[in-house]
């Protein structure tokens, strides 16, 4: 892509243009080095207009209800005057890499919203079910002048603490439950989460859905808070009624407002750019580390080593690191 190209692409995107916007996320979704160059001229031209909207990171179990959550919280701000962005991961699978993609049907109405626009990607095996590229993606929404950004991840179970480092506040949906289902909900992932939201409080559920409420509020009290400035609690919701919608929102900019105090924003937002520095560069280490030649060539002996336990994966490990180093000199000769 030309540097014309790219400074037009750039100019669509600041514009508001949807078209161009696909088309970015698109570019900065491709892992062919070119394209890649683009990209980061691209992002380069945008940066100074990012920044400004509220992020949030959405995660919870199957069956919670996220997107219809998302459609529901999405609709009250766009009638508040907002522009809502959603960055929703799929699930890739393991074996084909393949991606199912449903969330623009899930968000059906949202995502046919012009003050709406919701971007699939798959999460191509990434830790926290979040696509390498998402925070790009997220950069790319903002400075297309939408208001929040709401990135879904796959759901608990996962590295949940990529999504939580991106983004301004993590809410953990969860389905009316309590006892067991309190047990079953891990320790990292309540620690992570700003707020508890427990959806499908109404019906028959309504009951169950203030019992856990209650739960999930003090067992978050025996917690440590990720930050000083906010104190995590739940609250419960409806989303097919539309009920505690306002009740989450007043939350998100309460909390926006006390890590706000003191330039609290400012540092969560360089801790943010921190964690995407570290995490750009584990993920081309360990592309340029499988490309490297000589460790492509020494890599199925050593898989060979430690499959039949001829030798220590550390050892093994240490050696092909060396080799990739290039520090390794005679020790790492061994016939297979």
């Amino acid at each position: 892509m030309s540097d014309l190209d790219e400074k037009a692409l750039a100019d669509g995107v600041l514009a508001g243009d949807r078209r161009a916007l696909a088309r970015a996320i698109t570019l900065v979704e491709s892992t062919r080095a070119d394209h890649r160059r683009a990209a980061e001229a691209l992002l380069a031209r945008v940066l100074p207009q990012t920044g400004r909207a509220v992020r949030l990171g959405l995660s919870g179990p199957p069956g919670a209800g996220k997107s219809t959550f998302i459609e529901a919280l999405g609709g009250m701000l766009i009638a508040q005057g907002k522009r809502i962005a959603v960055l929703a991961v799929d699930p890739s699978s393991a074996r084909s890499g393949g991606s199912i993609l449903g969330d623009k049907t899930r968000m059906e109405t949202l995502a046919r919203d012009p003050a709406a626009f919701v971007r699939p990607s798959p999460s191509a095996g990434q830790l926290g079910g979040v696509a390498r590229r998402t925070r790009e993606a997220m950069l790319l929404v903002e400075a297309a002048g939408f208001d929040v950004v709401i990135v879904e991840t796959v759901g608990v179970g996962q590295s949940e603490t990529t999504v939580a480092d991106m983004t301004d506040m993590f809410l953990l949906l969860l389905s009316p439950g309590g006892g067991d289902e309190l047990q079953g909900i891990k320790r990292g992932i309540m620690e992570l989460a700003d707020l508890v939201i427990v959806n499908k409080a109404d019906g028959d559920l309504e009951a169950a859905a203030k019992r856990s409420e209650a739960d999930y509020a003090a067992a978050l009290r025996m917690l440590r808070p990720r930050t000083a400035e906010w104190t995590p609690r739940a609250m419960r919701v409806s989303s097919l009624k539309g009920t505690g919608l306002e009740d989450v929102w007043a939350a998100v900019e309460a909390h926006r407002d006390a890590i706000a105090s003191g330039g609290g924003l400012a540092a969560l937002r360089a801790a943010q750019a921190k964690s995407w520095l570290w995490a750009e560069i584990r993920e081309g280490l360990m592309e340029r580390f499988q490309a490297h030649e000589s460790v492509a060539a020494a890599l199925p002996a050593a898989e060979r080593a430690v499959a039949g336990a001829r030798g220590l994966p550390a050892e093994e490990a240490r050696r092909l690191l060396d080799l990739f180093a290039g520090e390794s000199g005679g020790e790492t000769d061994r016939t297979s």
